[in-house]
């Protein structure tokens, strides 16, 4: 019998439940039919309980810098990741790499593992709301819309259910796929998802639409939202002239181009908004605005609250 594999859960305040009960469960009912297969432990900073986002509070087994023999930590956070980054966390977390333990991250979990500077040169993913904020803290890393990316000592997930799909795969990878499909079926969670299924809906779906040249044109849109691009080039690139393009938008969607476009960019700034601690200005420039006065005025008009009203409230 093979010796039990170890991981050790390290739960920021305001960490995801989801994620972490997601990763957690799975290794629980596995050893239900292969005893002692897996065993956890749970971290917190200080060895004190933890609050969730959503106000529960889970005691742990202890503090970080009492772990011993860690071969594989994984960082669960949720809102506000880095404001519970220090030094000491930082300084911790290098050192179980010198020391050659697997360090991974579930949802915003990846914030941490990026400030520790633990990320160079690894292919890394988090919950789809939180890629923009990642990407304008930590523009030199490659960030994927993989529901996990499993690498030789670095680990990261989307959070939700997707945290149990790693942990599918990681239980057949190592005890057989039927072992994995008996613990799936156990959450009526249907067949395993492999990583590269989409995080989030397909624009088919989400967007109701199906005209191949109205998907190019939002996808376009999608992947220019600091640069905006001008609606004759938007055009030229779907091959047709712009007058075309919003009888396409008015026929599938009931919109113009121009106020598609820009609800696509001002639900951006509200994703960094809340994710990030960027400047209002500088999610401005993000977001394709040249001020932060047109910026202000134009999120008012969608949201009904201005950028600043965003940053006060409770996140």
């Amino acid at each position: 019998m093979s010796d039990p594999q170890e991981f050790h859960f390290l739960l920021l305040p305001e960490f995801s439940v989801m994620g972490f009960a997601s990763a957690v469960e799975p290794l629980r009912v596995a050893n239900r039919f292969k005893p002692d297969a897996y065993r956890w432990r749970i971290l917190s900073l200080d060895g004190g309980p933890v609050v969730a986002s959503n106000g529960m509070s889970l005691n742990v087994d202890a503090a970080l810098p009492e772990a011993r023999d860690v071969k594989t930590l994984l960082v669960v956070a949720g809102f506000n990741p880095l404001q519970h980054f220090q030094q000491p966390l930082g300084d911790t977390l290098r050192q179980l790499d010198r020391q050659g333990a697997t360090l991974g991250a579930i949802d915003t979990g990846a914030f941490v593992l990026a400030q520790a500077r633990l990320l160079q040169g690894q292919p890394v993913t988090l919950h789809w709301e939180a890629q923009s904020a990642f990407k304008e803290l930590f523009p030199a890393l490659k960030v994927t819309q993989e529901l996990f990316e499993w690498g030789e000592r670095r680990i990261s997930c989307a959070g939700g259910t997707a945290a149990m799909d790693m942990m599918l795969a990681l239980i057949g990878k190592r005890h057989g796929h039927a072992l994995a499909a008996t613990v799936s079926e156990q959450f009526l969670h249907g067949p395993v998802r492999s990583p590269s299924e989409h995080q989030r809906t397909e624009l088919v779906a989400r967007f109701g639409v199906h005209d191949k040249k109205l998907v190019q044109a939002i996808q376009t849109m999608q992947t220019h939202l600091e640069e905006v691009l001008p609606l004759e080039e938007l055009a030229a690139r779907m091959g047709v002239t712009r007058r075309q393009m919003e009888r396409l938008f008015a026929t599938h969607l009931r919109v113009s181009p121009a106020a598609f476009y820009l609800g696509l960019r001002l639900d951006r700034a509200r994703q960094l908004l809340v994710q990030s601690d960027l400047g209002i200005m500088e999610v401005a420039l993000a977001c394709g605005f040249s001020s932060a006065s047109h910026f202000a005025r134009a999120y008012r008009s969608h949201f009904g609250q201005r950028p600043k009203d965003v940053r006060s409230a409770p996140r």
